[in-house]
C-alpha cells in the first residue's frame, strides 16, 4: 500500500497534449480530425489562453486532476437538462446568478449561505410573478477564471500580468505569474463548496416552512415599499395556506434543486474533468436519437449508452470573447452532453449565431443551448429581434436568457467600474417586450450578484450613488448587485410578468439615487 500511495499519477496522452500546448505559447503541431475528443480543442486556435513557465508543473497538476473523482454526476446534469427543456418550452423560468469572479476566500460558510438564501428568495418572487416553477443555477463552485481585455496591466508604474482569477494567479502583484497548482486548488475549493451546498440543502436551509427575512428597511419610497410588501404578503399567505391544508407534506417545500455553473474558459482544466460515463436510466433512448437528416458527429455510430460529461459543473457557458466558430472553445463544447450556454453580444451576426448553434447542437435538442444575450440597454432594441427571428427560422429551440449586467458596465470619473440599477432593469424589461413582439418569450435572467451588502452598483431603492461606491467595493473584477438590489430586481421583474406596473413605478429609482 505504501508503494501505491507514493506512485506519481500518470498523465494521459491527451493530458500531455494539453500540457505541451500550455507551455508553448499556443504553438503546437497536431494532426486534425473531424472526430471529437476531450483534447481535440488543442488542434484549434484559442483565445484567452494561459501560458505557464513550467511544463512539468502543468503535467503534475493535470495528472492529479485526471485521477480525482467527478464533482457532479450524469444524473444531476441530466435532471438540469430536462428542466432546461421545460424552460425552452415556456413551462418554467431560469434564474442564474452569483459572483463575477469567485475567489477561494468565498469558500466559507456565511458567503455560501447568503447566496443560497438570496437565490431562494429571488426564485420565490419570480415564481409568484411568472406563475411557473423556477430553475436555479448558481455561478458557484468553479466560477474562478475571468477573460480579460488585456493580458497585462500597469500597477505602480510597472507592467505585470493581469489578474485572471484565483485558479490562474493571485491578485497581489507578487502573485501574478500563472501557477498550475492553482488548478488543483480550484478543484478542491469547488468540491468543498459543493459539499457544503449539498449538506445545507439537505439540512433544510431552503425549507419554506422556516420564516424568511424580507426586510424592506432600505426602500426609501413609501409607495414602492407598499408594493413590495404586497408581493411578500401574497407569497407568505400562499405558503401558509399550503401548510394549513396539508399540501406541503410531500417534502417539496423542504429543499430545492440548485445547480452549479461557470464559464468554461480554462480548457486544460475542463478536459481533465471530462469523463465518458453512462447516461442515467431515466434518459430515454429517443432523447439521444438525431432527427431525420441530422447527423451527430460528436457521438460514436454505435451508441454504447455512454456520453462525454463535463463533471466540473452542471452547466458551462462559452464567453463572448471565446465563441469563434473555428476556435478551441467551440470545438470543446460541441462534444459535451451537458447543457451549455453561449454569450451573445452586439458583435454577433445573425448568420454567425445560427452557424454556431449548428456546430454545438447539430441534433437541435430542445433546451440544450441557452443563449445568454448581453447587448446593453442602448443596443438591445436593434439586435435582439433579428437574433430571435434567425434562431426560430433555423429550427433550433433554445433558452433565451437575458444578462443585463455586462453590456451596461460604465466607469465613473474617479475610474471605478460600476453599473446602474436602472440600466440593468431597462435591459430586462426591453428583453421581455421584444420577445413578446416577436412571438417569443424570455426564459430567464443571468445576474452577477452577491448575498453581501456591497456597494458596487449604483441606484435602486437604496439610492446608492457614485460617492457610495468606495464604502464596500470588494469585487476584484466586475461590479455585482448586492442582496437588496438583487431582490428588488426580482420584485420588479415579477411585476412585469404580472402586468401590475411595479417596474414602471420604480423606474424613477435612478433619479432618486442620483439625488442622494
Amino acid at each position: 500500500m505504501a508503494g501505491l500511495a507514493s506512485s506519481p499519477p500518470q498523465l494521459s496522452k491527451s493530458g500531455e497534449i494539453a500540457a505541451a500546448l500550455r507551455t508553448s505559447n499556443g504553438i503546437i503541431h497536431q494532426s486534425t480530425s473531424e472526430d471529437w475528443s476531450p483534447s481535440s480543442w488543442t488542434t484549434k486556435p484559442i483565445k484567452q489562453d494561459v501560458t505557464y513557465e513550467d511544463r512539468g508543473a502543468v503535467e503534475k497538476a493535470l495528472a492529479k486532476l485526471e485521477r480525482l473523482p467527478p464533482l457532479v454526476t450524469p444524473t444531476e446534469i441530466s435532471k438540469l437538462k430536462r428542466s432546461l427543456k421545460d424552460v425552452a418550452q415556456g413551462k418554467t423560468f431560469l434564474l442564474q446568478g452569483g459572483d463575477c469572479a469567485e475567489l477561494f476566500d468565498y469558500c466559507e460558510e456565511s458567503a455560501i449561505d447568503s447566496k443560497i438564501k438570496l437565490l431562494l428568495q429571488m426564485s420565490l418572487v419570480l415564481i409568484w410573478g411568472a406563475n411557473k416553477p423556477v430553475v436555479r443555477i448558481a455561478r458557484m463552485a468553479g466560477q474562478f477564471a475571468k477573460p480579460r481585455s488585456s493580458p497585462t496591466e500597469m500597477v505602480n508604474g510597472q507592467e505585470i500580468p493581469s489578474f485572471r482569477g484565483d485558479n490562474i494567479n493571485g491578485y497581489e502583484p507578487t502573485e501574478r505569474t500563472p501557477d498550475p497548482s492553482r488548478l488543483v486548488s480550484a478543484y478542491f475549493h469547488s468540491a468543498t463548496t459543493l459539499n457544503y451546498l449539498r449538506a445545507q440543502l439537505s439540512s433544510g436551509i431552503a425549507d419554506l416552512h422556516s420564516p424568511l427575512d424580507w426586510g424592506l428597511g432600505h426602500v426609501q419610497s413609501a409607495e414602492i415599499k407598499a408594493q413590495y410588501q404586497r408581493i411578500i404578503s401574497s407569497i407568505t399567505d400562499s405558503l401558509r395556506f399550503m401548510r394549513t391544508i396539508g399540501a406541503d407534506t410531500a417534502g417539496n417545500l423542504e429543499t430545492v434543486d440548485l445547480y452549479t455553473s461557470h464559464e468554461g474558459l480554462l480548457l486544460e482544466y475542463e478536459q481533465t474533468l471530462t469523463r465518458r460515463l453512462r447516461r442515467p436510466s431515466f434518459v430515454r433512448s429517443s432523447d439521444d436519437s438525431a432527427p431525420a437528416g441530422l447527423v451527430n458527429t460528436t457521438k460514436p455510430t454505435h451508441d454504447d449508452g455512454k456520453a462525454w460529461y463535463n463533471t466540473s459543473a452542471h452547466f458551462l457557458w462559452i464567453g463572448d470573447r471565446t465563441r469563434q466558430l473555428d476556435g478551441a472553445h467551440v470545438e470543446y463544447f460541441r462534444g459535451l452532453e451537458n447543457p451549455i450556454g453561449i454569450k451573445v453580444g452586439p458583435s454577433m451576426a445573425t448568420d454567425e449565431l445560427v452557424r454556431l448553434l449548428d456546430i454545438v447542437d447539430p441534433r437541435k435538442e430542445i433546451g440544450k443551448v441557452t443563449l445568454i444575450t448581453r447587448y446593453g440597454e442602448k443596443k438591445i432594441e436593434g439586435l435582439l429581434g433579428a437574433h430571435i427571428d434567425a434562431v426560430r427560422k433555423s429550427g433550433h429551440v433554445v433558452v433565451w436568457q437575458c444578462d443585463p449586467m455586462h453590456g451596461n458596465t460604465i466607469t465613473t470619473p474617479s475610474g471605478i467600474k460600476t453599473r446602474h440599477f436602472t440600466s440593468i432593469l431597462s435591459e430586462v424589461s426591453q428583453s421581455l417586450a421584444i420577445h413578446a413582439a416577436h412571438g417569443s418569450f424570455l426564459g430567464g435572467v443571468h445576474l452577477e450578484l452577491t448575498g453581501d451588502a456591497v456597494t458596487e452598483c449604483i441606484g435602486g431603492s437604496e439610492g446608492l450613488t457614485d460617492s457610495d461606491l468606495q464604502s464596500n467595493y470588494t469585487s476584484y473584477c466586475d461590479p455585482r448587485l448586492n442582496e437588496k438590489q438583487a431582490l428588488e430586481l426580482a420584485f420588479l421583474v415579477a411585476g412585469f410578468f404580472r402586468g401590475e406596473g411595479v417596474g414602471a413605478d420604480a423606474g424613477s429609482a435612478k433619479d432618486r439615487g442620483s439625488e442622494k
